[in-house]
């Protein structure tokens, strides 16, 4: 490539040199920053590009440090948009989420690394491993939320196929592949999964469906119903009552356990429960939970150390929910 042949896209190619090659333990003298523009065609003077640090400092909000060391100045890319620790976190929020692909997760990650240096993003290859447990195996559910989110922005309905697993593990339309029609309110996050929170007019409340079933999203000419409805909702309550390990009807449930249990219902309620002393090395909560088989499951789990104290119509499903369950290996 000829020198000086892009030298309209010097403080391009000065950028993207500084944010790659350098960050607080690596820096560029100014001979090096030439011959690295070099590579691309485009030719410099040292005062030019004192005056290019200045305008990447000031203008475009690079912030480039000045470090002499013996007779040698050294220059380096100080505060990024996102520190090392934080673009950290997000490859491992990346992966941690269910609902990203394998495929979308590195691409992603990819992505992301271009916010740090290439030194640092060596760093980063201890992280970019996708190990194998299971990931959505849906790839449009990118552009359902996009089309969700452009509906709710517009107020406007959206229309979709909604599907079910198979036993030989395809995805297909429920209803014969007829087309849900609803009026979108929210998107919301539980149990590594997105959903969206919609209102549906034929049968008049509110309902949630998984993203990643649904297929064909795309948005509808008619207005939004259900305001009202959305309005009196109670997001926190809704996911509780819907999204939560314990889908039910909510109660508030009494639940002895000994000290040493503590930290596995501090892990599940947060430490805002009130939690009181019992006697003999035990202590009980009370909590607001979604009283299901799944929540009597979780307490079984436990050990019998651990039992649920009140309300007494729960203590009592609780009984009958195990002795269901022994039905099973009863001879």
């Amino acid at each position: 490539m000829a020198k000086g042949t892009n030298q309209k896209l010097k403080l391009s190619y000065l950028c993207k040199i500084m944010q790659a090659k350098t960050d607080d333990e690596h820096s560029l003298t100014l001979s090096q920053i030439m011959d690295e523009l070099e590579r691309y065609g485009v030719t410099a003077e040292r005062k030019s590009l004192y005056d290019d640090f200045a305008v990447m400092t000031d203008k475009l909000g690079i912030e480039v440090i000045k470090t002499p060391k013996g007779r040698e100045t050294y220059y380096h890319v100080g505060e990024r948009q996102f520190e090392l620790a934080e673009v950290k976190l997000l490859i491992d929020a990346i992966q941690s989420s269910k609902f990203i692909t394998e495929n979308k997760s590195k691409t992603l990650i990819s992505k992301i690394k271009s916010f740090v240096s290439d030194y640092q993003g060596k760093q980063l290859q201890r992280q970019v491993f996708i190990n194998t447990r299971i990931k959505n195996m849906n790839e449009s559910i990118y552009y359902n939320v996009d089309a969700i989110h452009t509906a709710i922005f517009n107020n406007k309905q959206i229309e979709f196929k909604y599907c079910e697993w198979t036993l030989d593990k395809k995805l297909i339309p429920k209803k014969a592949g007829e087309k849900y029609i609803v009026s979108p309110w929210a998107l919301t996050w539980a149990n590594e999964y997105y959903y969206l929170v919609a209102y549906d007019s034929a049968a008049g409340k509110m309902k949630h469906y998984r993203v990643d079933k649904m297929k064909e999203v795309s948005g509808k000419d008619d207005l939004r119903e259900g305001k009202e409805i959305f309005d009196k909702l109670d997001m926190g309550e809704y996911a509780l009552e819907n999204f939560s390990m314990f889908g039910g009807e909510i109660r508030r449930v009494h639940i002895e356990f000994p000290n040493n249990k503590v930290g596995i219902f501090i892990d599940r309620f947060g430490k805002d429960i009130s939690i009181r002393e019992a006697g003999e090395g035990r202590s009980m909560i009370a909590v607001d939970l979604a009283v299901s088989s799944q929540f009597f499951g979780w307490i079984f789990a436990l050990g019998p150390d651990v039992k649920v104290t009140g309300p007494e119509d729960v203590v009592q499903k609780m009984q009958q929910e195990a002795e269901e369950f022994l039905k099973n290996y009863r001879g």
